[in-house]
């Protein structure tokens, strides 16, 4: 029953074979045993075992599925996960998990079957993840489908109106969004009322996995992400720019930025950013018109109301009834005859 690796008194982290560093969190898992990062044991109780997992991204990451960790120890009795929106600056907590929520943290159990629409921001602390040894009882859940499940439907078949609702509500956006994540682990599995001081060994955290699913946060102006410098960056489309394409490219500042938008349903809105006035100058019309008009459909600029009987995206062309006239220039006012 469990991993027959466990330490008992074989730890040691100076040794490859004997040693459970963090980095084996996140490797591939499928063997068995699994691999897995293993904290020291509560040796120093009754001082509290507080043990903090960050994981950054340096990029803002919109989540997209539940975030799943496994626990090779018994899961946690008491645990709070925590999100940053701000690169680790600030944190905000996302769920708090005990055997005991009114004692651990003063708060009435609930779980994400007692949200609603309304309630879906709620930070509520569960009882559901934190008992028991058994070897079907090592993971813990954040809950981001049964969260969308409220606006999409039980079998998320109408992502039409989740879309709607991410669009049009900030506060929803941003629930579902991270720069980085923080497990604090604060009380170990203990499987009993009192902790055994005879046998403090048996009591400490144990991590084979953690899964984050999410995408790249570009505003709706990329249809991917690569990574640069080991730092993920967008691909942003748009005429935008930036780490989140947040911002208009030099030169296509004609209007104000704004976010790609999921509304109409199913095409959306690309928000495309246009060319600045200073930046199209005569639109290169050759002189013969200084008015011009950006096509968004086609993410070009045309000249307006070319004079001299020309006419053309540039007024390089001439009117019906006129030819050019080969012995002047294309600026020349008698280039059409």
């Amino acid at each position: 029953q469990g991993n027959p690796y466990m330490c008992n008194n074989e730890c040691d982290a100076s040794t490859q074979e004997l040693a459970h560093p963090p980095e084996l969190m996140f490797d591939l898992e499928g063997r068995h045993p699994s691999t897995f990062w293993q904290s020291t044991t509560w040796k120093d109780y009754p001082k509290p075992l507080h043990v903090n997992i960050t994981l950054s991204w340096n990029k803002t990451i919109e989540l997209t599925d539940n975030i799943v960790i496994t626990f090779e120890s018994g899961r946690p009795d008491q645990m709070i996960l925590e999100k940053s929106l701000d690169y680790g600056r600030t944190w905000q907590p996302y769920q708090y998990y005990a055997t005991d929520c009114l004692d651990a943290f003063h708060m009435d159990p609930k779980s994400v079957r007692d949200l609603s629409q309304h309630t879906v921001l709620e930070i509520i602390c569960t009882e559901e993840y934190s008992t028991g040894y058994m070897t079907n009882s090592k993971i813990i859940h954040f809950e981001i489908k049964d969260r969308f499940a409220f606006f999409a439907g039980p079998r998320l078949h109408n992502m039409a109106s989740l879309y709607g609702q991410l669009d049009t509500t900030k506060k929803l956006r941003d629930f579902f969004t991270i720069t980085d994540l923080r497990i604090r682990l604060l009380r170990p599995a203990t499987g009993e009322v009192y902790v055994d001081e005879q046998h403090l060994a048996r009591y400490f955290y144990a991590i084979s996995d953690i899964r984050v699913y999410g995408r790249c946060k570009c505003n709706l102006h990329a249809t991917g992400c690569k990574e640069e410098n080991k730092r993920l960056l967008c691909e942003c489309e748009h005429n935008t720019t930036g780490p989140d394409c947040g911002k208009c490219k030099k030169n296509y500042q004609g209007r104000p930025w704004s976010p790609g938008s999921y509304l109409p349903i199913p095409k959306g809105t690309a928000n495309i950013c246009i060319p600045s006035i200073s930046s199209i100058g005569n639109c290169e019309c050759f002189g013969h018109s200084n008015r011009c008009s950006y096509i968004e459909l086609l993410n070009t600029v045309i000249c307006v109301s070319c004079k001299h009987n020309t006419r053309g995206q540039h007024c390089e062309l001439c009117r019906l009834g006129y030819f050019r006239n080969a012995s002047a220039e294309l600026d020349d006012e008698n280039v059409c005859i």
